[in-house]
């Protein structure tokens, strides 16, 4: 059996994944592990966890996370580049003596941090790729993951601007990917694209991405979930006699009590009845102001999602999919990092829309009223949940891992 090491970002919606895909892993016999950050969290279940050594003038992994609570505007996404490049950076100069102390056979690493395929091209180690987020891979008329756009065939002029504005926002990272890649003598390379690898798996299907032509440059698997996390769970509240909306804003944007107060107001409106999940970033005395029917920290989402008539999110990869895996509409407030590229695929394939302006709590509860009554967009909702049902999940993803570590 094989020692596999996990390399990602220290975000709690990339490690939720991979912790997925390790337990199944664990339960074939594998030993997986976490190589993180100095900092990152400590403590994933049973999948053992080593960090790498901090080094003076390296950004501090909570401060890290601190400012991605904020993200949004060029200032903000260069300083997340600047941060992720740092981090990378940190990640490349411990890690390979970490994974050879640790006897790594095989690196599993997140598309979004190319310090995994850096150091498993170091070590000749297997190597897979994991999209937890809107994929990153290139293709005709599909526009950057941080942006908006829709699908454009035609538009390829539009996009290779694009893709030379981004360059040059990610000219820091780049420049880590090249001094890594000289230093480690592994060729030239020297973008995030440039470290996807051959072999890659996608939680995006392509029932809810964009065209791409086949072979598609990574195998969709759905959504990376733990067992228990696909179980029904009681809830800690009683279903109410109107329609329930369900509203999350993920681990990072859950304080916004502006937000949550427009929420309530236009469900309330709208005749329905509003379930928030904060992520702990409100406290007792703030959730009990919103006058909602509940709120907590943090709820089994698929359980409340199954229970609901819609659901309200920022666009996370991992709400995104668990909302269409209960065949739920959307209603997406967009605020950095793939969000917006998620709100661009539910708006192509109609499983959605953009929530209104907070300003307009009136339209927000005219929003509310259409999209729970609307059977057709339930319906195409419905057909990406069956997709993703039989995207084959954690399971499917460890049977390709396997693959590689045989090839």
């Amino acid at each position: 059996m094989a020692r596999i090491a996990f390399i990602c970002p220290p975000f709690a919606a990339h490690l939720a994944s991979f912790r997925a895909l390790g337990e199944a892993l664990q339960a074939r016999g594998h030993e997986p592990f976490f190589l993180l950050n100095a900092g990152a969290e400590g403590a994933i279940c049973d999948i053992p966890v080593h960090h790498v050594p901090t080094r003076d003038g390296d950004p501090g992994v909570a401060r890290v996370l601190v400012a991605a609570e904020k993200p949004g505007g060029l200032v903000s996404t260069l300083r997340t580049i600047a941060d992720s490049a740092a981090l990378t950076d940190q990640l490349c100069a411990g890690g390979r003596a970490q994974l050879e102390a640790l006897g790594a056979d095989a690196v599993i690493g997140d598309q979004m941090e190319p310090a995994g395929f850096l150091l498993a091209k170091a070590l000749d180690l297997p190597f897979v790729g994991l999209a937890c987020a809107v994929p990153i891979d290139p293709a005709p008329g599909v526009p950057l993951p941080f942006l908006d756009w829709p699908y454009e065939p035609e538009a390829e002029g539009k996009h290779r601007r694009t893709g030379k504005i981004a360059a040059a926002l990610s000219r820091r990272q780049n420049q880590v990917i090249a001094a890594w890649a000289q230093r480690f003598g592994i060729g030239p390379l020297g973008s995030l694209t440039d470290c996807l690898g051959p072999i890659q798996i996608a939680q995006m299907v392509p029932e809810l991405d964009f065209p791409r032509p086949d072979p598609l440059p990574f195998v969709p698997v759905g959504p990376l979930r733990r067992s228990e996390e696909l179980t029904d769970a009681p809830l800690p509240f009683a279903l109410p006699d109107t329609p329930l909306v369900f509203a999350t804003m993920g681990t990072l944007l859950g304080g916004d009590l502006n937000l949550w107060r427009a929420l309530a107001k236009a469900c309330r409106e709208a005749g329905a009845a509003l379930v928030i999940a904060h992520g702990g970033r409100l406290s007792a005395a703030e959730a009990a102001t919103l006058n909602v029917h509940h709120a907590a920290a943090f709820l089994p989402y698929r359980s409340v999602m199954k229970r609901a008539a819609l659901v309200i999110t920022h666009g996370g990869s991992n709400t995104v999919l668990d909302a269409l895996a209960c065949g739920m509409p959307l209603l997406i407030r967009p605020v950095g990092f793939d969000q917006p590229g998620n709100l661009a695929r539910v708006r192509h394939h109609r499983l959605g829309e953009k929530l209104a302006s907070l300003r307009r709590p009136a339209a927000i509860a005219e929003q509310i009223r259409r999209l729970i009554a609307d059977e057709a967009t339930k319906a195409r909702c419905r057909a990406v949940s069956e997709a993703l049902e039989g995207a084959g999940g954690a399971e499917r993803a460890a049977n390709i891992v396997e693959a590689a570590l045989s090839a």
